[in-house]
């Protein structure tokens, strides 16, 4: 049973974390191989397991020293079906697949979660596509369709909720909330944008979520922004506005670099730490209802713990 599906803790004004960039981590830091940047396959192996354990468990305690609240991701990002394929599974795989990616993040609970510090597990999906360019659109009808299948695996699991990640136009967002709907699962909404601010088919942030909260009668529970840096989008947000007020959190880019900069760079750019924190700081100063900060592509925990030593007494 899920510990809490039925009242999430981050929907209050507690400060959260999320984890660094796993799949960037994996690959220049572990030296793994990942193909499609799936990090479920990881798991085939108990060392695989250990290497997952034991990055996860850092942000673990990062959290229990600043007395924040920590959101677990599951490796279960590219489980979908055409990436499953892809990768040689089948999809009578997928249930085991999620269940053994959420209920490790369960053991790691276990051992560190205080009254202080709540841990949420966190089922992690992304677009059928590349989150950086969406080469084909689907329906929302198609894409409830799609996304049923995984939905519905992370629905039997002991996931507190997902967050559809990298996703970048609303109608496969559309049809993801509606998927998640039909099986009572609370579901977050994260848009990649580029570096104008838009999100990579050209469309606004802002029309992209009315759209969605329009359409779905505002099913997503809040919206994300990933896969850019804070400098990026933070001149874009106005607190004033309603859109802007359905955002509550960043899983922010280490990099100031476009999205195409960075698919041709061999080496890793993993930005300054602590002026990521400070930019985290800018951005929770000047949106008070923002709560939950986390990294993307090339962060790792400094980052994250410079967020913290910026952020926590900000959001207290």
């Amino acid at each position: 049973m899920a510990k809490y599906r039925n009242q999430l803790p981050q929907l209050s004004d507690r400060f959260f974390i999320i984890s660094g960039g796993l799949e960037t981590y994996l690959v220049y830091q572990k030296k793994m191989n990942l193909p499609y940047s799936a990090t479920f396959p990881v798991l085939k192996s108990e060392a695989g397991c250990e290497v997952i354990k034991d990055y996860l468990s850092q942000f673990a305690m990062i959290a229990k020293k600043y007395g924040a609240g920590l959101i677990f991701q599951a490796v279960t990002w590219r489980a979908s079906p055409d990436y499953l394929k892809k990768l040689g599974y089948e999809i009578e795989d997928l249930p085991s697949i999620v269940q053994q990616a959420v209920d490790l993040l369960v053991d790691i609970r276990n051992e560190y979660e205080t009254e202080t510090t709540p841990i949420v597990i966190n089922a992690s999906m992304g677009p059928r596509g590349d989150g950086y360019n969406p080469t084909t659109i689907m329906s929302p009808d198609e894409a409830q369709t799609y996304h049923s299948t995984q939905i519905n695996a992370f629905s039997q699991s002991k996931a507190d909720f997902i967050t559809a990640f990298t996703l970048n136009y609303p109608e496969e967002a559309i049809g993801i909330v509606r998927a998640a709907k039909a099986v009572n699962m609370p579901i977050a909404i994260s848009f990649t944008v580029s570096s104008d601010g838009r999100l990579p088919t050209g469309q606004s942030l802002k029309d992209a979520i009315e759209m969605v909260d329009s359409v779905t009668v505002k099913a997503p529970i809040y919206y994300m922004i990933n896969c850019a840096h804070p400098n990026t989008f933070e001149k874009l947000l106005d607190p004033k506005e309603a859109w802007v007020q359905r955002i509550h959190g960043f899983k922010s880019n280490a990099s100031k670099k476009t999205h195409e900069q960075l698919d041709e760079s061999k080496e890793l750019d993993d930005g300054n730490p602590q002026e990521f924190g400070q930019c985290n700081l800018a951005l929770l100063k000047k949106l008070k209802h923002v709560n939950i900060l986390g990294g993307c592509c090339g962060t790792d925990i400094r980052h994250i713990e410079e967020t913290c030593k910026a952020c926590c007494n900000a959001c207290t």
